[in-house]
């Protein structure tokens, strides 16, 4: 068992005041409990967790395979439901546990049900893909240290579950004493790891590739959408996360701070709830590593997060990860299709899965998948939209992560650079990242934006020559190309830069280094900074000379706001403290745009009656408070629910709801001014106030009244705004009125990092919903409860800051 020591005041001061001037030989004389030291020969001691405030664990050990034991360990300690339930699903159990029709795990992909999602990742493991990717040598395989840090976290992991066990079991209610909670081996990590890699991709297709099947002889033709380009360009959007998964990302250069070198805000916007929470941590080998930072659970690294001289962070990209094939069959022979006028037979794959049926027995269940050169088959695309296979012709996929193994390289290199060259550097050499931009700041003052991730290689002169009608127009709306199959020309191209064929290389991709700062709020790369634009690259990155999201137009005025100093905070520019108060201010963009008109529109209509598709609505009570309302989403504002769902109906409206058409000279004061006399937008905001009404909600209720989540059983109000409002701090909540009031997807993990000209970083962090998923925890709810107060946790990065923790346990891990 761990030994916990609590160190006395006199000590931990004492040692304190030592720590920064004694070398870590040095500190081998100290006592075990009293800091992390170099392990002594024939020692057993494997890693060193030193908890201080909310739960936060500090992990030291002499080398890798250490280190992943105690992230192992520390890790399913908080959340060893989630991390089973996740090894559950990439090991196509869930059936066998769950029963057939039980909800999927949304953590990975899109499934109907867990057995599409048990028929999908078995045919991934009957495929034995992500075997043959741990065999590989690095870069295309795994690192040696990587290899080192799966090992120890699998024994970590493993030993938390036989300690549970042997106390009587799991003290979380979601898996206590359930039997599919259980060791696991590194093939299972790998496998997650590679899940989330290509979750906007082949997990976004799930029910297409498991639901494929030939078209009988007499089948008739299939029905097709009335504009398929739309429709699917729909289902793309819907599938890469919309509204479900962002972030935002403000890197601030040593022109744009006050009083120190850089400034990094790190802002995430991810589910509240399951695999994709993600945990926080630091992990230290002295003298080869230490990095501070959050991770997706089941990722023995830092993904967000910061070393002594650089902080980075990432957010959601444009750039399509995977493209289509329309392939022409070979006439009277659907699973054949034609390349270059030559006939190619279709792979076939008898995927078996066990399932738990209702008597309680388990049975199997037997599907064909089938597959190309290119990739599997699809029955559909993403959302269920309609592609379907024929008789002259069937749409595969080829996922560009499909081969991806590299990310904990890209993410164990981010942990060791020293600046952003070498950032930039070390994501060129690693290239693994999987749909996701990175932004960094250095201690020299530079910041750092990149779109270095994996991307297929399809040019716009490749997409010219190659798509076919409905590709021509998926491409300009939303980046997924749709290739002619039958052509061997039309085969993806690579770079001599790239690490595998197929993908673009690093020299295609842009990036952005300054003094001053760049941005990404999930728009393309084009706006990173706009003195700068960037330009020249493919279009299955991103758009260029589109509209911005009003979220991107909020961040990018606040920054300029911030350095000219004309946002109402005190003085010029960024520091840690400016950059927490700017993003807690909860100001909407969309607001500052319509909030007046819409108060004049509503004060407008005749009898304070609004008109909706239910018919007349009275809105006279909302008319003050928007009125009145500061455009801010806090807890307390008034006129704010209403004012969201206002936003996102009228979005939709034909034409969209402004008087001032989208200007690419004036990207982010364009559109604006709201078109109040439009019938459309009128009535937009009747159908907000209806549901609302529907709802049982005043208009004019305060925010933290219908947005919050229930923990302990007490009501915890959660303040942030819709994406669709201009938002920064987006939450987005999962129900209001009649339904369960919690959140969705939003803020997630916080982090404001600030270089000074000497010393270590100082950060603030927030990890919004807790370190733990496990309600009996101590540490479930209570950053939940800061952030509902709009409060920061002070991180302790040295080891003089860990040791002065008023809260601080130290466990040593032994064994071998």
């Amino acid at each position: 068992m761990p030994r916990v020591t609590r160190l006395p005041a006199r000590i931990r001061g004492a040692v304190s005041s030592l720590v920064a001037g004694i070398t870590l030989v040095g500190l081998t004389a100290l006592p075990a409990s009293t800091t992390p030291t170099h392990t002594a020969a024939g020692s057993d001691r494997r890693a060193v967790i030193q908890y201080t405030e909310y739960g936060v664990p500090h992990i030291t050990a002499d080398d890798y395979p250490g280190l992943g034991y105690g992230y192992g360990y520390a890790s399913a300690k908080d959340n060893v439901c989630v991390l089973a339930d996740a090894y559950v699903t990439v090991n196509a159990e869930r059936s066998r546990y769950f029963g057939a029709d039980a909800p999927a795990n949304a953590g990975v992909g899109v499934a109907a049900d867990s057995l599409t999602s048990d028929l999908y990742f078995q045919r991934l493991k009957d495929s034995g893909t992500v075997e043959r990717l741990v065999d590989k040598p690095p870069p295309l395989g795994p690192e040696p240290e990587v290899a080192q840090l799966v090992r120890g976290y699998v024994q970590g992991y493993n030993r938390y579950v036989a300690e549970a066990d042997a106390r009587g079991g799991i003290t979380d209610p979601a898996c206590r004493g359930k039997e599919w909670v259980k060791p696991i081996a590194a093939i299972d990590v790998y496998r997650q790891i590679h899940a989330v890699t290509t979750m906007s991709g082949s997990g976004t297709f799930m029910d297409g590739i498991a639901g494929a099947r030939p078209p009988a002889r007499s089948a008739a033709a299939p029905r097709r959408s009335a504009d398929p380009a739309a429709g699917l360009a729909a289902a793309v959007r819907a599938a890469r996360g919309d509204g479900e998964l962002g972030s935002n990302a403000l890197a601030i250069g040593a022109e744009g701070t006050r009083g120190s070198r850089g400034v990094l805000l790190a802002n995430p916007h991810f589910p509240w709830q399951g695999m994709r929470r993600m945990w926080q941590s630091q992990l230290t080998i002295p003298g080869r590593l230490d990095v501070s930072g959050a991770s997706l659970l089941g990722f023995p690294a830092v993904l967000i997060g910061h070393n002594r001289d650089v902080a980075w962070t990432h957010t959601v990209a444009t750039a399509s990860t995977y493209g289509l094939y329309e392939v022409p069959l070979v006439p009277g022979d659907p699973t054949r299709y034609l390349v270059d006028g030559t006939p190619e037979q279709m792979k076939s794959h008898r995927v078996r899965v066990r399932v738990k049926e209702k008597d309680g027995t388990t049975g199997t269940v037997e599907r064909t998948l089938w597959d190309t050169r290119y990739g599997p088959v699809l029955g559909a695309g993403p959302g269920g939209f309609p592609l379907p296979w024929g008789k002259d012709t069937a749409y595969t996929l080829r996922d560009a992560n499909s081969t991806n193994l590299r990310a904990l390289n890209s993410w164990l290199g981010l942990g060791r650079t020293t600046s952003t060259e070498d950032v930039r550097r070390s994501q060129a050499r690693t290239q693994g990242l999987p749909w996701i931009n990175t932004l960094a700041v250095d201690r020299k003052g530079s910041a750092y934006y990149a779109d270095m991730q994996v991307v297929p290689h399809v040019t716009d002169e490749l997409a010219k020559r190659c798509s076919t009608p409905l590709g021509e127009r998926l491409l300009a709306t939303s980046g997924v190309p749709v290739l002619d199959g039958g052509r061997g020309a039309c085969a993806w191209g690579t770079d001599k830069d790239a690490v595998e064929p197929g993908l673009l290389g690093p020299g295609r991709l842009p990036r952005l280094i300054r003094d001053d700062y760049v941005t990404n709020s999930n728009n393309s790369p084009w706006l990173a900074n706009p003195r700068s634009p960037l330009t020249g690259y493919p279009r299955v990155v991103g758009d260029i000379g589109t509209p911005r999201s009003l979220r991107t137009q909020e961040g990018l005025l606040s920054v300029q706001r911030r350095i000219a100093g004309t946002d109402g905070l005190p003085g010029k520019g960024f520091s840690r403290a400016t950059m927490e108060r700017m993003l807690f201010r909860d100001h909407s963009r969309a607001a500052e745009l319509a909030g007046a008109d819409t108060a004049t529109m509503c004060r407008s209509f005749p009898g304070g009656t609004a008109p909706s598709t239910h018919g007349p609505v009275d809105v006279s009570s909302a008319c003050r408070a928007l009125a009145d309302w500061d455009g801010r989403y806090s807890s307390d504002s008034r006129g704010s629910l209403l004012f969201a769902r206002f936003v996102a109906k009228a979005a939709g409206v034909k034409d969209g709801p402004w008087k001032v058409p989208f200007d690419p000279s004036d990207p982010l004061r364009t559109p604006r001014t709201l078109a109040a006399d439009k019938p459309e937008v009128q009535q937009a905001f009747g159908d907000a106030a209806a549901e609302l009404r529907a709802a049982d909600i005043p208009l004019d209720a305060r925010l933290g009244d219908h947005q919050y989540v229930v923990r302990d059983g007490k009501r915890i109000p959660i303040h942030g705004g819709p994406h669709e409002a201009g938002v920064l701090n987006v939450i987005t909540p999962r129900a209001l009125g009649a339904g369960t009031p919690d959140v969705a997807t939003g803020s997630s993990f916080l982090q404001v990092t600030e270089f000074p000209a000497k010393g270590a970083p100082r950060t603030s962090s927030l990890l919004t919903y807790g370190q733990s998923a496990d309600p009996t925890s101590p540490h479930h709810a209570d950053q939940t409860r800061l952030y509902a107060k709009g409060r920061w946790v002070r991180e302790r990065f040295t080891q003089r800051e860990i040791l002065d923790s008023p809260q601080l346990r130290t466990h040593i891990l032994t064994g071998k």
